[in-house]
């Protein structure tokens, strides 16, 4: 049995947010693609989980965490969809066969080990591992959230690096997101307060990656590169530093600023947003004479 649907909710229109500086003074594009948190009926009553257990592949506020880079001078894209309903960090077509109901067009990506593992461009699971749809999808539904929500997305994300570059020379594009503490993780394995994800290197300068690494430390965070997350999608695909792109990805440990069972925020989220405004504000400050190659030229 397929769920025919041909559009998504009208919830999810436009499909994203965006925080604009009054001016761009910063070489910088920031984006938050799982912290949306709209979960709209038509949504709800195809899954099979309630709304906080669909949470649990969310980012929780990570997109009000980073809100005050609008004021020191870069955008900030988000999504306003759910990771569950799409997950804007995979290729367009990563497709998962065991989640659609009808064959899948040549073109789709059913090998990636994101598919694998249920965590496609459209979800089969939630981050923990609960099946999310008790039918499979028709394609042609899988394919109008494809259609209608992640190619504006990312349509205005690389508008906005590509705005950065001619306007700097450069953009540094920082994708911002969230990981399960130690206590939530699989295995329980401990997690560090960061990890930084630059494709190992090739997304970003390293020059960068390590400047941001020590800015996070000298903060008193534990800082991990690469390791368990070196950026997905969104880092890949736009990081380019030979063209004059770099892109790495941010996980803040979800213990550090959130309940993890209740969704809420808790002690320290205060501490972690004024230190996250305080590094941005440093590099902001720092990175012109990292990666202004203009610069350097005159």
């Amino acid at each position: 049995m397929s769920v025919r649907s041909h559009s998504v909710p009208s919830d999810f229109f436009p499909s994203f947010d965006i925080l604009s500086p009054r001016e761009q003074t910063a070489p910088f594009v920031f984006s938050s693609p799982h912290s949306g948190r709209l979960y709209p009926p038509e949504f709800l009553a195809i899954s099979k989980l309630d709304p906080k257990t669909l949470r649990r592949s969310e980012d929780c506020f990570v997109d009000q965490l980073f809100q005050p880079v609008a004021d020191l001078g870069a955008p900030l894209i988000s999504a306003r969809f759910p990771r569950a309903y799409l997950d804007l960090n995979r290729e367009p077509y990563e497709l998962d066969p065991e989640l659609v109901s009808e064959a899948l067009p040549p073109h789709a990506n059913t090998q990636s080990i994101r598919v694998a593992g249920g965590l496609g461009t459209v979800a089969r699971i939630v981050a923990d591992g609960e099946d999310i749809y008790s039918h499979r999808l028709s394609l042609d539904s899988v394919l109008a959230r494809i259609e209608q929500l992640y190619f504006p997305f990312h349509a205005e994300l690389s508008r906005l690096i590509a705005t950065t570059n001619d306007r700097f020379g450069y953009a540094v594009l920082i994708d911002c997101h969230s990981m399960p503490s130690a206590a939530m993780a699989p295995g329980g394995a401990q997690r560090p307060d960061i990890v930084i994800g630059d494709r190992f290197g090739a997304a970003a300068d390293p020059r960068l990656t390590l400047l941001v690494r020590d800015e996070f430390q000298r903060h008193g965070f534990k800082v991990q590169l690469n390791r368990p997350y070196a950026g997905g999608y969104i880092t890949e695909h736009h990081g380019r530093p030979a063209h004059g792109t770099h892109a790495l990805q941010f996980e803040i440990n979800r213990g550090l600023y959130i309940n993890e069972l209740t969704f809420e925020p808790n002690s320290g989220y205060a501490r972690l947003a004024e230190a996250l405004t305080d590094i941005v504000r440093n590099l902001f400050a720092e990175v012109p004479a990292l990666l202004d190659y203009r610069a350097a030229a005159e």
